[in-house]
């Protein structure tokens, strides 16, 4: 489960094929350094992205296996 304390570059390494997600929700954070550093959390709040929708997004598309 994807949680708002995790570090972009968590989310990655557990599928890479969220960065589609991540883009889509105005994160280009794919091989940025901030990825490394950044909570989701903070990358939200640096981009004005909706936290929640964003969580939701992450958590059902590992649930679908997309």
């Amino acid at each position: 489960m994807i949680t708002k304390e995790m570090r972009i570059s968590e989310v990655l390494d557990m599928d890479d094929s969220l960065s589609r997600i991540l883009i889509n929700h105005g994160l280009n954070c794919h091989g940025c350094p901030g990825a490394e550093k950044e909570t989701l959390e903070e990358a939200a709040k640096g981009h004005n992205t909706n936290l929640f929708a964003l969580i939701e997004d992450l958590n059902s598309s590992l649930k679908e296996g997309k």
